[in-house]
């Protein structure tokens, strides 16, 4: 086959164009398969860990970044009915906190201007985009694989050819991918996920609370515009008990009632907000390991492994993961030679990107799904908050052990941008 491009990455979101960034400035022939048109907003907790802004730093966009975002997160807190408990977010030793950067403890800003940030870039590096475009098939032979694409406007239809594809999509979406998940019978655990923005909130700046209510779990962060983002995370069954509660309302009002009513912090910050556009949702949401892809396919972000958005590294995870797999992947295929893509060679890069990868995010994982599930339930939010309450600097602990406070770690140098 005669390649037109070394990798076709399938979404452009934060992990696909990171990677579209980081082999394109190693010399790949790369292409960019992302559905939607951007700017888009999306369902999502917004914030960006200290720990990835080095890499926004080295892919040449955190100044544009961080010229838009909202302030420096120094506080986390738990908001879980009645309590409301805070402590210090401690990333850096206290001479680089004077700074007040968001390579301190992180800043939050909306996907409509990550995302669309980040794919120009990709651009500008050499990475072509067909957008707003699907792939509705693949073909695999022995030197890559042929990708038959869809304009959504258009619907004209494209067949384009690449030594591998990078599966970067979200982890709810079911098409022609191994990566992409097939719908599920529908079970009263599955979680569907609530966003909004507002203007005019009490939450202190340099706060981000998580949101302990029954049946579901949140946060919310001050992110760009001036604006407090929201976002939540609720059970199935719990949904179906807030609609009957409030049967007027919408899917999103009710579940906004719900918090309200159950979280005392959310009501005092909210309460004289203003609710900025209408709300997002999405679901039901895949959380776990689905694994790395298999022959010349690679997974990264979502489509590898999802965490439970309670602990807010999403696009850290997403960022990070496509750093460590373009770093193996340029350090082991010498394209565009073909040999250099044996069986043996993929393998290896699979084998060395798998390793990194539990390194740096299966604690987080096992965490996440820690949080979640204690966090949903009332009596051990209780139990919880009220130990907090005694040692708030358990806190500080958690978000350590999410991972916010840890430099990426397996990093390749090739992926190091020059």
């Amino acid at each position: 086959m005669n390649a037109a491009y070394d990798a076709i990455i399938l979404g452009g979101g934060p992990s696909g164009a990171t990677a579209a960034v980081l082999l394109a400035q190693a010399g790949w022939r790369v292409a960019i398969i992302e559905k939607a048109e951007f700017p888009r907003r999306k369902v999502c907790g917004e914030f960006i860990s200290a720990t990835t802004w080095p890499l926004l730093r080295q892919l040449g966009i955190a100044q544009p970044l961080l010229e838009i975002a909202g302030p420096v997160v120094r506080r986390i807190g738990i908001y879980g009915g009645e309590a409301m408990v805070t402590a210090q977010l401690l990333t850096q030793p206290a001479h680089a906190q004077d700074r007040g950067t968001a390579e301190d403890s992180g800043m939050a800003l909306g996907r409509e201007h990550l995302d669309t940030l980040l794919l120009k870039r990709a651009k500008e590096a050499g990475a072509e985009v067909w957008q707003p475009c699907t792939m509705s098939a693949y073909v695999a032979y022995d030197d890559g694989y042929e990708c038959t694409i869809n304009n959504r406007h258009t619907h004209q239809v494209h067949t384009l050819q690449s030594r591998l594809i990078i599966a970067a999509h979200g982890s709810w979406e079911s098409a022609a991918m191994l990566t992409q998940d097939f719908r599920r019978p529908p079970h009263k655990s599955d979680l569907f996920g609530f966003k909004a923005h507002f203007h005019g909130s009490a939450l202190p700046h340099d706060l981000m609370p998580l949101l302990a209510f029954p049946g579901g779990y949140g946060g919310m962060v001050h992110t760009d515009g001036d604006r407090v983002s929201l976002s939540c995370c609720i059970r199935r069954d719990q949904l179906a008990r807030c609609r009957l509660s409030s049967p007027q309302a919408r899917a999103a009002e009710a579940v906004f009632t719900h918090l309200t009513s159950s979280c005392k912090g959310v009501e005092l910050a909210l309460s004289a907000a203003a609710l900025d556009g209408a709300w997002l949702s999405v679901g039901p949401l895949r959380t776990g390991i689905r694994g790395f892809g298999q022959d010349g396919i690679f997974a990264v972000g979502n489509a590898a492994a999802e965490a439970h958005p309670i602990i807010a590294e999403g696009i850290s995870m997403a960022i990070q993961s496509s750093t460590l797999l373009c770093g193996q992947l340029i350090a082991h295929l010498q394209l565009p030679s073909a040999a250099s893509c044996s069986r043996h060679s993929l393998e290896a890069v699979r084998r060395d990107y798998a390793k990194a990868w539990h390194t740096n995010f299966s604690r987080r994982l096992r965490i996440s799904a820690l949080f979640a599930h204690l966090f949903m339930r009332p009596l051990t939010t209780r139990i919880a908050t009220g130990l907090l309450q005694h040692f708030p600097q358990l806190l500080t602990e958690g978000a350590r052990w999410s991972g916010k406070t840890e430099p990426l770690r397996g990093t390749h140098p090739a992926a190091v941008v020059r």
